[in-house]
């Protein structure tokens, strides 16, 4: 079969979802013939093989309210005329030039998340997304919450919706001598209890409350990645009185964040809004071992994290909270390694990436074979 993916972004741009649709179509390309239609981050036209897997940057016009506008790609998609078309979502651009291309093949959706903060793109766009996720022949999610919390796929048949949670490599993630060596030397360097947060530096992460938990504990704090809060959070740490324990270490390659998440003694996912559908870095703190703190979102977060099993959640934007479940971790070392390990089972068992692309193809063939 021929299948079209279009995402966003893709590989080298690291963020969550970027991360899952490289795992996915790297995996897939050994059942398919594949292509993925990205944006790229000027105006010009790209086009590569990435691990095997060919992906065009398409040149993008112009980025607003976070899509891109990317004027090649109705006829991108007119001359593929695949089997299948693989949309990510959020993407209302893709959504468009769907219908523009004339809706070639079957259309199968990952809806990743709701529009939340765009309200205004949102009212305007949703009478041609209803249209379109009514179009699609199976939307898949990665956990049964995104379904309960989201009116546009609450309103769908049930049958229409896969649940399919995201995998990763676990394996990718061992502990080598190498990095166990790194890591101990990142210990001592950035200083110890150690909690790790990784992600990019937007509203909805939760960092700030991160920042004020830190008041009423003694703990030292690594922030792995950018964004445009990044000034704003330094000063608000400055002003904290915490930024000798608060280390802004900007992007990292793959095995210094190996590294990062064995050294550290917990992982924090602070986030306080409903944008944050799943964390994927749960899923690698879990495969490194460590205990996750994070937030009780009405999303997929609390169902990956499972509370007093392989962490501990508490409200959104709650620092006393937040301070509290770091410290108790941290106070009970046996506690501490218990959810480590209850952690890794979970991942090992529940999210792998060769599971999530085998989910995914069958998905393929059963609609497929529905013509």
């Amino acid at each position: 079969m021929t299948v079209v993916h279009i995402g966003k972004y893709y590989w080298p741009y690291q963020r969550g979802i970027e991360t899952y649709l490289k795992l996915l179509c790297e995996r897939l390309i050994e059942a398919c013939e594949l292509d993925v239609l990205v944006a790229n981050t000027s105006r010009r036209t790209v086009c590569e093989t990435i691990n095997g897997v060919n992906v065009t940057r398409l040149g993008r016009l112009a980025e607003i309210c976070s899509t891109s506008f990317c004027l090649q790609l109705p006829a991108r998609l007119r001359r593929l005329r695949p089997d299948i078309v693989h949309i990510h979502l959020p993407n209302p651009w893709a959504e468009w030039c769907y219908f523009a291309a004339g809706c070639p093949g079957r259309l199968v959706v990952s809806f990743h998340s709701d529009i939340i903060r765009q309200k205004m793109l949102l009212q305007l766009h949703a009478p041609l997304h209803r249209r379109f996720l009514a179009k699609a022949a199976r939307t898949i999610v990665a956990t049964p919450r995104h379904i309960a919390f989201s009116p546009f796929l609450a309103a769908l048949p049930p049958e229409r919706c896969t649940v399919i949670p995201y995998g990763i490599d676990v394996a990718q993630y061992q502990a080598t001598d190498g990095i166990t060596k790194r890591a101990a030397e990142l210990r001592q360097q950035l200083g110890t209890p150690l909690i790790l947060f990784v992600g990019h530096l937007v509203y909805y992460k939760g960092v700030d409350v991160l920042l004020a938990a830190l008041r009423d504990t003694n703990v030292h704090v690594a922030i792995v990645g950018r964004g445009p809060l990044e000034q704003q959070l330094r000063a608000r740490a400055e002003a904290l009185g915490v930024a000798a324990r608060t280390h802004f270490l900007g992007e990292v390659d793959e095995r210094e964040l190996i590294a990062l998440y064995h050294a550290c003694d917990v992982f924090c996912l602070p986030s306080t809004q409903r944008s944050e559908a799943f964390g994927i870095v749960q899923l690698e703190a879990f495969a490194c071992g460590k205990p996750v703190v994070s937030t009780n979102l009405p999303s997929g977060v609390p169902w990956v994290n499972q509370h007093e099993q392989t962490g501990l959640i508490v409200e959104p934007g709650d620092a006393p909270a937040l301070a509290a479940a770091l410290t108790r971790l941290l106070a009970d070392d046996a506690f501490r390694a218990a959810c480590g390990q209850r952690a890794l089972a979970r991942v090992t068992n529940d999210f792998s990436a060769d599971r999530m692309a085998a989910a995914t193809l069958q998905v393929y063939q059963a609609i497929l074979g529905d013509q």
